[in-house]
């Protein structure tokens, strides 16, 4: 078999192939640039490629919505930022139940989303629950999410275990 190229041939001393080392670049019979080395984990002790392959299908918007209201309901982001996924009352009950931080843990336990779900009683609407757990506490949240004119989820009302806080006035 007769191989020809195209551009100029170069010499390399480097050992793990072309390109190997330089950013963007690709070993050859891989399908893009690799950023996970063996035995690394990512955040939370997991592999990189733990959060891709955890969910089965495409996040859903009452899941990526569920990681977004924990992330500050456990104290990691500020209420302010959800301003713009929050409409009205939805906001006003975030601010009062934020500073409490109730899904905060003690220890090295961070909470988790452990299971999502919801219902579409109309189109562009979704009542929805989150599972909560760290450890062996489960914990529960219920939010209504609602499709605006610009095609973009936004909250209209949080309840944590059963209770509604009420809005301030």
């Amino acid at each position: 078999m007769h191989r020809t190229t195209t551009g100029p041939v170069t010499t390399r001393r480097d050992s793990r192939g072309p390109g190997a080392g330089r950013p963007g670049t690709t070993r050859p019979g891989t399908t893009g640039p690799s950023t996970a080395r063996a035995g690394t984990t990512g955040p939370g002790g997991t592999h990189p490629s733990a959060a891709r392959t955890r969910r089965h299908g495409p996040a859903t918007p009452q899941h990526r919505f569920a990681e977004l209201l924990l992330a500050v309901l456990s104290g990691e982001r500020p209420a302010h930022s959800m301003l713009n996924q929050m409409l009205g009352e939805a906001y006003d009950q975030l601010v009062v139940l934020a500073p409490g931080a109730p899904f905060r843990t003690r220890g090295g336990l961070r909470p988790v989303v452990r299971k999502c779900g919801g219902f579409e009683p109309c189109p562009g609407v979704i009542e929805a629950f989150a599972m909560i757990g760290a450890g062996r506490q489960l914990r529960a949240m219920a939010f209504r999410l609602e499709q605006s004119a610009d095609r973009r989820w936004r909250c209209t009302a949080v309840e944590l275990g059963g209770e509604r806080v009420p809005a301030r006035i």
